[in-house]
């Protein structure tokens, strides 16, 4: 919980509302700025996390601010100044490149300052995408989801200001991931979804995120089918996520799984919303990413979750994850490497893993809580506001 008040109207523009870290942020912030005495106005499309916004207090507008079309992009320039003006915002914070452009030139016209959270590494292969991921850079303070997503900020971006880039991690709520707080109920509940037996004395990894080729799942298909080859076969791989419409990726992996012979060491069950208790389910977590994270959420709740992560060696991961301590660093886009750590993961001790899981809990909740986020996302508010 924030430590101090906080009076202000912050309006959060962001996309979509369905599960992900940048929208998941925004209702965590939302929370913090109503539990501290703000107010909360959120202007997006709408989506999954809505009913838990308006649940807790806060106001959601649905606006196209999803889009990139130029007439909308100006109409969602003239309805948020319009928003600014009836609900008497104080800031305006936006969340992604699309609806840039169009909130942070409504803050300016109605002169109340504005915040930008760069969540991602936006790379740009002409000038017209330079320009568009550039917008962003265009608000009163930035803010960086870590040290990697910072350092390219202004590496992309020579003329913005060292001082005016801040870097906050992504919060994760430690009682939400919480390992001792564990329903079996719902454990129970997820395997038989899964069709998994409960019990069954493998070894389990759970890789969380939407299926796209650059999540590094058929990566960790080919590492699967290597150990195979070395009879090492008492391992499972839950793979969560949806393809949000990747349908031809999709059908790649299930047929590399069928061709290799894996339905029963690897499973791909779709969208979860019970992560807490997927992670629970499970003794490691892979991320496995083939390009650099900005953050990388899927090897800090883990973590969170005293469940260790081998996690891909660049990005942020490289921050996020103690390698030999808190989890594995492993080499990207090699699938003999991810081989060989599932090999050490699957034969590491049991005392072993759970001191590893402990002390990644505790890395986690010094480094990357949700209050600490909150009450960091809030000073940068205040300090606006003075």
């Amino acid at each position: 919980m924030p430590k101090s008040t906080f009076s202000a109207s912050v309006l959060q523009v962001v996309p979509e509302l369905d599960t992900g870290g940048v929208e998941q942020t925004v209702v965590d912030i939302s929370e913090a700025i109503i539990a501290a005495g703000g107010r909360s106005i959120v202007a997006t499309k709408g989506g999954r996390l809505e009913d838990r916004l308006l649940k807790k207090g806060a106001t959601v507008i649905h606006l196209p601010v999803h889009s990139k079309n130029p007439f909308v992009q100006w109409q969602n320039y003239q309805a948020l100044r319009r928003l600014i003006r009836r609900e008497s915002i104080d800031i305006v914070h936006v969340r992604s490149r699309a609806p840039a452009m169009a909130a942070i030139k409504a803050a300016k016209a109605e002169g109340v300052r504005s915040v930008a959270t760069y969540a991602g590494i936006y790379n740009a292969k002409s000038a017209l995408k330079r320009w568009y991921n550039s917008q962003m850079t265009r608000a009163d303070t930035i803010i960086a989801n870590s040290d990697f997503t910072r350092a390219h900020i202004l590496k992309a971006y020579p003329k913005v200001s060292p001082e005016k880039v801040i870097d906050i991690p992504r919060g994760i709520d430690m009682k939400r991931f919480d390992s001792e707080a564990f329903d079996v109920r719902k454990i129970m509940k997820l395997e038989q979804e899964w069709g998994v037996l409960s019990g069954d004395g493998r070894i389990r990894f759970l890789l969380a995120g939407r299926l796209t080729k650059w999540k590094g799942q058929a990566l960790i298909v080919e590492a699967a089918n290597m150990l195979r080859h070395e009879d090492i076969d008492n391992f499972l791989i839950v793979m969560v996520g949806d393809d949000q419409g990747r349908s031809d990726y999709t059908k790649a992996l299930r047929d590399s799984i069928h061709k290799y012979g894996l339905e029963e060491r690897v499973k791909l069950v779709g969208h979860c919303a019970d992560m807490p208790s997927a992670y629970t389910a499970c003794h490691y977590a892979l991320a496995p990413s083939l390009e650099p994270e900005a953050f990388g959420r899927t090897a800090v709740e883990p973590q969170a979750m005293q469940r260790p992560p081998l996690a891909s060696d660049h990005g942020a991961t490289v921050e996020t994850v103690l390698p030999g301590e808190t989890g594995w660093l492993v080499k990207p886009g090699d699938a003999h490497a991810w081989a060989d750590a599932m090999k050490a993961a699957i034969a590491l001790p049991e005392h072993d893993r759970f001191e590893m899981g402990h002390l990644g809990r505790e890395h986690v909740k010094d480094q990357y809580s949700l209050p600490l986020m909150c009450e960091r996302t809030l000073d940068v508010y205040r300090t606006l506001l003075t």
